[in-house]
C-alpha cells in the first residue's frame, strides 16, 4: 500500500521525562501526529516538533475522550492518509495500556505497527519508592492486577498475595475498601503491609503506608487520586522511604493497625 504511515504504540513511562527510551524520545521528537492519554506529562509532550499535532484521547475512571473503538480508528485513518502516528500511553503499552488492541486493529487494516516499551509504572513507582517488587528474603513472586475490573467480588485472588509474593494493583484507588474485603476474605493477614504511591516519579510524589485493614481509611484520609499504584506484599515494608529518609519496618506498620 503506497504512502502508508507506521503506528507507534510508544510507553511514555511512569512520569519523568528522563525516564524515557532513547527511541521513544526520537519517535516523538519526529512524529507528525501525537494520540496521547491524559496522563503522560506536559514536559513529555513538550518534545514534539512545533508542527505536530497533538490529540489527546485521555481515560479517567468511565469519561472517555473517544471510545477504544474510534481510537483504532483514528489510528489506522492517520496512517493510511501518509502519516507516522505516534501513540503515546504511559507507562508500558502492553500492561493494562490497550496495546493489544490497537495492535490488532493496526495489522487488520494491514497498517505497519510498531511497539516501543515503556517503563512500567509497576517499575518506575517502586524505583521512586525504593520498593523492591522482588527480594530474596521476601518476595519471589510478582502479580499485575486491574483493580477496577468488573466483577471484583467474584475473582478469586487467592495466592495473588502473601508470604513470598507482591501484589501490584493498578487503577485501585476507588475500590481500595473493595480490593482490601476481598483479599482479606480471600485470606490475606489483615496487618500485611501496603504501599500506595501516588504519582509515581514525579516531583508530587506522595508514599503512603499501612497495614491492609487499613488501606480504605488511607485512601479516603489522604484523599489519594490518580495516578496511583497499591502495592502489597512483604516488601512494602522493607524499604528505605525516599521522602522521609527514614528506614521502614514490619513492626513500624504494626502500630497503623488501627487506622
Amino acid at each position: 500500500m503506497a504512502n502508508v504511515g507506521t503506528i507507534y504504540l510508544v510507553g511514555a513511562g511512569p512520569g519523568d521525562p528522563d525516564l524515557l527510551t532513547l527511541k521513544a524520545a526520537r519517535l516523538i521528537e519526529r512524529a507528525q501526529i501525537i494520540v496521547h492519554d491524559g496522563l503522560v506529562d506536559p514536559a513529555i509532550l513538550a518534545l514534539a516538533r512545533t508542527d505536530a499535532e497533538l490529540i489527546s484521547v485521555a481515560k479517567r475512571r468511565s469519561k472517555h475522550t473517544l471510545p477504544q473503538q474510534d481510537i483504532n480508528a483514528l489510528l489506522v485513518r492517520e496512517a493510511k492518509a501518509g502519516r507516522d502516528v505516534v501513540r503515546l500511553k504511559g507507562g508500558d503499552p502492553l500492561i493494562f495500556g490497550r496495546g493489544g488492541e490497537e495492535a490488532e486493529a493496526a495489522i487488520a487494516a494491514g497498517v505497519p505497527v510498531e511497539i516501543v516499551p515503556g517503563i512500567s509504572a509497576a517499575n518506575g513507582a517502586a524505583a521512586a519508592a525504593q520498593i523492591a517488587l522482588t527480594h530474596r528474603e521476601a518476595s519471589s513472586i510478582v502479580s499485575f492486577v486491574a483493580g477496577q475490573c468488573k466483577g471484583l467480588s467474584e475473582q478469586d485472588w487467592t495466592g495473588l498475595a502473601g508470604k513470598g509474593r507482591t501484589l501490584v494493583i493498578y487503577m485501585g484507588v476507588k475500590t481500595a475498601p473493595q480490593i482490601a474485603e476481598k483479599l482479606m476474605e480471600d485470606g490475606l493477614a489483615p496487618d500485611m503491609p501496603v504501599a500506595v504511591i501516588e504519582n509515581a516519579a514525579r516531583p508530587e510524589m506522595r508514599v503512603l503506608r499501612a497495614p491492609l485493614a487499613g488501606l480504605p481509611d488511607l485512601v479516603s484520609r489522604e484523599r489519594v487520586t490518580s495516578p496511583a499504584l497499591i502495592m502489597i506484599g512483604e516488601v512494602a515494608a522493607r524499604s528505605h522511604d525516599p521522602l522521609s529518609g527514614g528506614d521502614l519496618a514490619l513492626a513500624g506498620l504494626a502500630l497503623e493497625a488501627d487506622l
